[in-house]
């Protein structure tokens, strides 16, 4: 995501190197490749030039700091335009009332079916909700059963009713079981639609005013770029929804609708979306995309991952051993599920600052990144996992035989095990800063 992006507004900044001030002449040098670099991005020509518009404004009225070079003072007008096209901050679902109502809307093929089961996941286990989804695409065979796989995967009940086609009638017995059950909210997934069918437009219109809902969410796929933009200003005029979600951002999107979208309808992104997992859903923060854009990486939101993955008893376990020096390969095993819990190794890497521009080329995934490990444990005895002080040179050699790698490869991995498990350990008994300070040394 955005990484041509990233790479074209590095080289207009570059533009500004050596200058000692900002002037007319080599902003608008500079400007000119920002503005290209966003309609490649598939950012919309009146966009692009309105954004364009405001950075030299406020660039022109800045007076650079002798600290600060113009490329940073450049760089940081631009960090803040980006976040303030965006939205600015990031806007919370709204879920109020017994039960609170959510309508998800969008076109065919836009993923609005694993989007709601999606946000069924992220309301029940982020929020603690009790979450009741409601079948009421009537139109698409396989709509109803691929909602009840899903809901079954992270057991959320579905309303369905065979055989019937009138989904108002449906939704309005869902959320009259929801209240009567004690459900915190209704996530109604509503048939896909196009902008020009009049027909259709009409019907999720008098859907939205049958169910009153206290958030209704219009689903976008961002590999559409400009067309998203446009049909969620069309479907917003017939709508009024109160948010947007960017699904497939995962795909080979250059940003254009992520850029655009707020600016154009006035309303907020909510939601992006990535991969089929039900896990894959994240708030949309302005600012940490914007970080992204320009190579700054994310890393608030590596944090939340990791805390949100990381068992809290399990880490107390760990820190137990580690005091006690019992910190086994079955240990580090685990800490490595953990960590492939996270997401694609690769998208996590591009929330470092720098990290993603050095791998972006590299063909990488959770199952290649930690194959090789996890075979050389998993060939190891119980016993060589508790101590693998004792794997000698012969059982090296077997373990290397089992897992199909090398003897080298073992070694390297019990080698770096060691210096892990070290590191580890100081930083739970507070020798970390001392052994930094050693190994600088």
């Amino acid at each position: 995501m955005f990484e041509n992006l990233q790479e074209r507004l590095e080289r207009s900044f570059k533009i500004l190197r050596g200058e000692g001030k900002i002037t007319e002449i080599n902003i608008s040098a500079t400007l000119k490749d920002i503005r290209r670099a966003l309609l490649d991005a598939d950012v919309s020509f009146r966009v692009a030039k309105d954004f364009c518009d405001k950075v030299k404004e406020k660039a022109m009225g800045q007076n650079v700091l002798t600290a600060v070079k113009p490329q940073q003072m450049m760089v940081k007008i631009v960090h803040d335009e980006l976040t303030d096209f965006m939205g600015g901050q990031s806007q919370e679902i709204r879920v109020k009332g017994t039960p609170g109502i959510v309508l998800v809307a969008g076109l065919n093929g836009s993923g609005k079916t694993t989007f709601a089961a999606k946000l069924a996941h992220y309301l029940k286990s982020k929020k603690g909700m009790k979450v009741l989804l409601a079948a009421c695409d009537t139109f698409r065979p396989a709509a109803i059963e691929q909602l009840q796989v899903l809901g079954a995967q992270i057991d959320v009940p579905v309303y369905t009713e065979e055989g019937v086609k009138d989904n108002i009638a449906i939704a309005r017995r869902a959320i009259t079981k929801a209240r009567a059950e004690g459900y915190s909210v209704v996530i109604i997934d509503t048939a896909g639609r196009l902008a020009v069918d009049q027909e259709l437009m009409d019907e999720i219109s008098a859907l939205r005013k049958a169910v009153q809902p206290t958030e209704s969410l219009f689903v976008v796929d961002a590999m559409t770029g400009q067309d998203a933009v446009e049909t969620a200003k069309i479907f917003n005029e017939r709508l009024d929804f109160d948010g947007v979600v960017l699904t497939k951002m995962d795909g080979d999107t250059r940003g254009g609708a992520a850029l655009s979208i707020k600016y154009v309808t006035g309303k907020p992104i909510k939601f992006i979306s990535s991969g089929e997992k039900v896990e894959t859903l994240d708030v949309f923060h302005p600012e940490r995309i914007a970080d992204r854009i320009l190579g700054m990486g994310d890393v608030v939101s590596l944090v939340e991952k990791a805390q949100e993955q990381f068992d809290e008893k399990q880490a107390r376990e760990t820190r137990k051993k580690l005091a006690k020096n019992q910190f086994g390969l079955m240990d580090f095993y685990n800490q490595i599920q953990q960590i492939k819990k996270m997401g694609n190794i690769k998208d996590l890497a591009g929330m470092l600052p720098g990290v993603g521009k050095l791998i972006k080329d590299v063909d990488i995934n959770n199952d290649q990144a930690f194959k090789g490990i996890e075979a050389i444990i998993m060939s190891m005895t119980p016993e060589e996992r508790d101590n693998p002080q004792i794997i000698n040179g012969s059982r090296r050699k077997r373990i290397a035989e089992g897992s199909g790698t090398k003897v080298a490869e073992v070694n390297r991995l019990l080698k770096q095990f060691e210096g892990t498990r070290s590191m580890m350990k100081s930083a739970v008994t507070g020798n970390l800063a001392q052994r930094l300070a050693g190994m600088r040394r």
